[in-house]
């Protein structure tokens, strides 16, 4: 009887860790640049090698993007519009054409304070610590000439982009890292991936949990010392992207301006020195928090509130933080 109980509880045991090996998951991080810029990427699968291999794809795939969208990559579709700027049409994959069209909305839905014509500003502003005076009112207008969505043609009929002026310029920037990190976690989820993040220099799609099954834990940067968090939130299926005026900003006259640029006026944005978004969709994500820097605290919050699937946190420049009504973090406990 001895024996057979030794042998009931060996047989447990042994069945408690198959489950447990087979429910085990690991993760992996891996961190290159793609997009001009840093991305970050963890992955949590059932053994190292799928992992490792996931990551891969997750590489393969932004850089497949990067290479159809890249304003700066002359061999990429958006460049070859901007080549025929004021001239033909250009015909492009569907997938750019989408892209465009959401980003024109995007810059209808902020009057201007977004614009995917940003690509033709004329870069008169300078953070490099070489400015001490301000550019005239010409310069700053003559800055922006080119810039205006109102000037972009979709046919979706023939799948073609065109600009109206000559010197115009579409380009999508961050919101791009933002569509190519959603991309990259909607293709691992469909490969069954159930876990991982992709962060493209901050703008970050997370979805699932961690292997301890805890939520993943997103730190914010305090403005006023980079050094150190004002916060950490909690997400597991969403984007978090942030616009700040922390890192690059230039001060004239004893004003901060920012590095952000009101793509309708050629002026910095001020008054906030960061925006952090949250939401479902990394893309728009990041389209609210570059538009709501510049539109500012006032008609930021009204913008936002029209969308109750998005939220955001704003600090000003003199370090007040403001939530929009729709925030909902519990665990929100920020120290500035």
């Amino acid at each position: 009887m001895k024996t057979k109980s030794y042998l009931k509880y060996f047989a447990t045991l042994l069945l408690m860790l198959c489950c447990f090996t087979s429910n085990a998951q690991i993760l992996r991080k891996r961190t290159t640049l793609l997009m001009g810029g840093r991305f970050d990427i963890s992955i949590v699968a059932k053994d190292s090698i799928t992992a490792e291999n996931s990551i891969d794809t997750v590489i393969a795939e932004i850089t497949r993007i990067e290479n159809l969208i890249s304003d700066w990559k002359p061999t990429s579709q958006v460049s070859e519009v901007n080549r025929n700027a004021g001239i033909a049409p250009v015909k492009v994959d569907r997938e750019v054409f989408e892209l465009t069209q959401r980003a024109l909305q995007f810059s209808k839905i902020t009057n201007g304070g977004f614009d995917v014509s940003f690509a033709a500003m004329d870069r008169i502003w300078k953070f490099d610590g070489s400015m001490t005076t301000m550019p005239t009112d010409e310069a700053i207008k003559q800055s922006v000439a080119k810039v205006g969505y109102q000037n972009i043609i979709l046919d979706s009929v023939q799948s073609t982009i065109f600009l109206k002026l000559k010197g115009m310029k579409i380009g999508f920037g961050a919101l791009g890292e933002g569509y190519a990190t959603d991309k990259c976690r909607d293709m691992m989820l469909s490969k069954g991936i159930t876990a991982g993040i992709v962060n493209g220099s901050g703008d970050m799609t997370a979805w699932g949990k961690q292997p301890n099954g805890k939520d993943w834990n997103i730190g914010m940067t305090n403005p006023f010392d980079t050094n150190k968090l004002f916060a950490v939130v909690p997400l597991n299926d969403g984007a978090v992207t942030t616009s700040g005026s922390y890192e690059k900003f230039v001060v004239l006259n004893g004003k901060r301006y920012s590095h952000i640029i009101n793509p309708a006026t050629g002026y910095p944005s001020t008054g906030l020195c960061s925006v952090t978004v949250f939401g479902p969709n990394a893309e728009m994500a990041n389209g609210f928090s570059t538009s709501l820097m510049v539109l500012g605290k006032d008609a930021g919050l009204k913008l936002i509130n029209k969308y109750p699937e998005y939220s955001c946190v704003m600090i000003t420049d003199n370090g007040k933080i403001i939530k929009s009504k729709n925030f909902k973090i519990a665990k929100f406990h920020p120290k500035i």
